[in-house]
């Protein structure tokens, strides 16, 4: 899987976040001072499949740009998409989760599970990079 940096106002997130998530997190990038882990992203619509909480930490603290996997996410068959227990719905499509992203209208957090989200590789792009244009990357 490549990993490319993506310019923060592309991305466009599905589900709502849990904001203690967002606190603890934010104070863990900051601890190592990088990105860890890339989002997920569907290439053609930007929409965030894994990590809301990574994303609005980048937003909080003022990054230009994440990292992220992309892929085409409705022709590619080998991401498996499921519902977490207890999110309050009994299935998902992977259209429902483009259609929130594009209309704005979010998913509750933890709505979406994406199978391939489990395999992201590891990373360490310092946040210093990250304050930075994604040109060139």
């Amino acid at each position: 899987m490549e990993v490319e940096l993506v310019p923060l106002e592309v991305l466009r997130p599905h589900e709502q976040i849990i904001q203690k998530k967002v606190d603890q997190l934010e104070r863990v990038t900051d601890r190592w001072n990088a990105y860890t882990k890339p989002l997920l992203l569907d290439r053609a619509t930007g929409t965030i499949l894994d990590g809301h909480h990574r994303y609005h930490v980048a937003k909080r603290i003022g990054l230009i740009c994440v990292p992220c996997v992309l892929i085409d996410y409705l022709e590619d068959d080998s991401i498996e998409l499921d519902v977490w227990p207890n999110c309050g719905r009994d299935s998902i499509s992977k259209q429902d989760v483009i259609e929130a992203a594009l209309s704005g209208d979010l998913m509750n957090p933890k709505t979406s599970r994406h199978r391939l989200s489990d395999h992201l590789p590891p990373i360490a792009v310092p946040l210093s990079r990250l304050r930075q244009p994604a040109i060139g990357n």
